[in-house]
């Protein structure tokens, strides 16, 4: 499941405004604000689902461990189609 810190920090790396990412995973600024707040708020699990594909089509990988959570840019390689 994709945390509010997660779609922020996905965001900075990317360069994108929530306006942008709200766009790019169809879903609404409302929706979007509320998954990014970190405050509880609920939010459903197809808006976190919209959010987290728009992002993994961008390049972002997620990262889960005991230790914590993160997330990571992977750069697409000249000359190489992603799968």
């Amino acid at each position: 499941m994709i945390t509010a810190r997660q779609s922020r920090a996905a965001r900075a790396l990317l360069g994108w405004t929530q306006e942008t990412l709200a766009d790019k995973a169809r879903t609404s600024l409302t929706s979007l604000k509320r998954l990014e707040s970190g405050n509880g708020l609920a939010v459903y699990e197809s808006t976190r689902d919209q959010v987290r594909r728009a992002l993994e089509a961008a390049g972002i990988v997620f990262l889960s461990t005991e230790r914590g959570e993160g997330v990571l840019l992977v750069k697409k390689r000249e000359g190489h189609t992603r799968p």
